[in-house]
């Protein structure tokens, strides 16, 4: 009883202990992680798409710091998923920033949903990179499923492979289709799961014309909105 109570009182030291090395590692290495960033320019979406994205992935994406507790935001946030790309798949690094590099890569891989580095990592992130460049990253490389053999990187070459159309092109039903797959692109394939991705588009679009709402921060699911 004793061993417990002692580690119970020191375990919120290691896990602050391991959240500031996170931070002074993911601010130390900006510099050297943002210069292999692709050359891209502002998000290709328009006023209401945007909108649309954000409705569904991250609603308090530009008024959070990098983290958010919103309903219906599930664990990641864009910048969440922005700071996993660029620090955790990018680059690789050299060094201690490279064993550290490592060791995140490990951890997240081992236990994302409770791993709070990631977070961290957003937080500096957010702190040094402007939300119209996180956006324009997440837009032009989310991940958006197999297709034809190779993988769908972006929301504009979704809208290629999947509709044979530019993002500019698409109608609004069209987009939150695109939209509605970013949850899990190869259970809600346009192609291959044609039931399942018309039953996350219906749920999506009740979300988006405020005709349901998420049930709590977890609820990314909406299983009860579509009906």
């Amino acid at each position: 009883m004793r061993r417990r109570t002692r580690w119970l009182s020191i375990l919120p030291a290691m896990v602050a202990g391991y959240l500031l090395l996170v931070v002074i590692w993911a601010w130390a290495t900006f510099d050297t992680v943002t210069a292999h960033m692709p050359a891209i320019a502002d998000a290709p979406l328009s006023a209401r798409q945007t909108q649309i994205l954000l409705r569904v992935e991250d609603p308090a994406f530009f008024v959070h710091h990098g983290v958010s507790l919103t309903s219906g935001q599930g664990f990641a946030t864009i910048s969440g998923a922005v700071a996993r790309d660029l620090y955790l798949e990018g680059a690789d690094l050299g060094g201690a920033g490279g064993a550290l590099q490592a060791l995140y890569r490990s951890v997240f891989a081992c236990c994302k949903r409770i791993d709070l580095g990631r977070d961290a990592m957003a937080v500096v992130l957010d702190a040094r990179l402007s939300k119209a460049r996180q956006l324009a990253l997440y837009t032009t490389h989310v991940y958006l499923g197999t297709h034809n053999g190779r993988q769908i990187m972006g929301l504009s070459a979704a809208s290629r492979n999947y509709l044979g159309k530019s993002l500019e092109q698409t109608s609004e039903e069209e987009f939150i289709g695109l939209v509605a797959m970013i949850k899990a692109p190869n259970t809600y394939h346009p192609v291959r799961q044609p039931a399942a991705y018309a039953t996350r588009v219906a749920r999506v679009r009740a979300l988006v014309q405020g005709t349901c709402k998420a049930h709590g921060w977890f609820d990314t699911t909406l299983s009860h909105c579509g009906a």
